[in-house]
């Protein structure tokens, strides 16, 4: 088996990168939101470059390798490797993860990110990512992974030292992750990942391994993942997640390496809290489904009655209550009517339910 070692640290994303490049000494600035359709080339370690408005940020980050590599971004939220020269061999780390990410790496943060978020305030549907790559074939040895750090305070300037969440969906070569394997096949939110795991510098490294290859991921929730590490010892409550990068680890060759798009959707939780004024309402009446949640949020209640669902649409007020009618008419007597309720404001958004049982007149 190939051992893969990791770094102490990632270097220190710069917002200005000196380069020597072709004997020219050359300045790469990140791009700013008005920059946004302007085709960038970034070079080594510390290149960088923001992207879509300021909303995530393009690195090249070939901190282990003085090789020549290159990538191109055109503003938006994707980038390709144009050029690499890197040759890793042995049992050594890759020479460098380029990556696009939303959050803050090394105190370096997107605009309007949502993050950090305490581990203990994701759930289902807080954060989700899409990513869709390009993967060439050859002799090139790499991976595609998600790298998602969490940290043990809400903000640092260096490196994270809690817990670094890898998602691998699709290797090339001989490279495994790092540390040791320590489960096979394990089912978390419908799909299937060898668990690895290890820790030599101060914080966890737990990688989920995909064991069907993927180019791409749509809606990829990471609640699932963050709960089975919770689960396993490896991250805690307490700790906050500070950034979801997405790359490819070369160890070999990476030229055609490509994000051809990346999104991460950072949802906050609103409270949400469901009753029935009637639990039992005869026919021929009503009941109220009372919605506490917060302030002037936008309240969707739905009643799944056996012959269709029946939807009603309201706003809460300055208190966080909303309120509406079922009129029970004709319904199965015995029958239990689920209701389910969504409440968003903003970017906030959670969802309750509560049900009632209609019975004869």
């Amino acid at each position: 088996m190939t051992l893969l070692t990791r770094p102490l640290a990632r270097p220190l994303v710069l917002p200005a990168a000196l380069l020597l490049a072709g004997g020219i000494l050359t300045v790469i600035l990140p791009a700013s939101s008005s920059e946004a359709g302007t085709p960038q080339t970034l070079c080594g370690s510390t290149s960088s470059a923001s992207v879509s408005g300021g909303a995530y940020m393009v690195d090249n980050n070939e901190w282990g390798s003085s090789a020549y590599e290159c990538i191109t971004t055109n503003g938006n939220a994707e980038f390709r490797m144009v050029n690499s020269a890197i040759a890793n061999g042995g049992d050594g780390a890759p020479g460098g993860y380029p990556d696009i990410y939303k959050g803050c790496n090394y105190g370096v943060c997107t605009s309007g990110s949502g993050l950090p978020i305490r581990v203990s305030n994701i759930h289902e549907g807080t954060v989700t990512t899409s990513w869709r790559t390009a993967q060439p074939g050859g002799s090139s040895i790499y991976n595609a992974a998600y790298d998602i750090w969490f940290n043990q305070t809400p903000a640092t300037s260096g490196q994270a030292n809690g817990t670094e969440l890898m998602v691998w969906l699709r290797r090339q070569g001989p490279k495994h992750p790092y540390g040791s394997q320590v489960a096979s096949n394990v089912s978390i939110g419908g799909r299937s990942y060898n668990v690895w795991y290890g820790n030599a510098h101060g914080f966890n490294t737990v990688t989920y391994l995909m064991t069907t290859g993927k180019r791409s991921v749509t809606n990829l929730d990471l609640r699932p993942l963050e709960a089975n590490a919770v689960g396993r010892g490896y991250l805690k409550k307490s700790w906050y997640l500070i950034s979801v990068e997405a790359g490819f680890e070369v160890w070999q060759g990476g030229a055609g390496l490509a994000t051809k798009s990346f999104s991460v959707k950072v949802t906050r939780h609103l409270a949400c809290d469901a009753t029935v004024s009637q639990r039992y309402p005869a026919d021929h009446s009503a009941t109220d489904v009372v919605v506490k949640t917060a302030d002037d949020a936008r309240v969707t209640t739905v009643a799944h009655f056996s012959t269709g669902n029946r939807t009603r649409r309201l706003r809460a007020t300055a208190q966080g209550r909303a309120s509406t009618v079922y009129g029970v008419r004709n319904a199965r007597p015995g029958v239990r009517v689920p209701v389910s309720v969504a409440v968003r404001r903003g970017a906030g958004a959670g969802t309750c339910s509560t049900s009632f049982t209609p019975r004869a007149a």
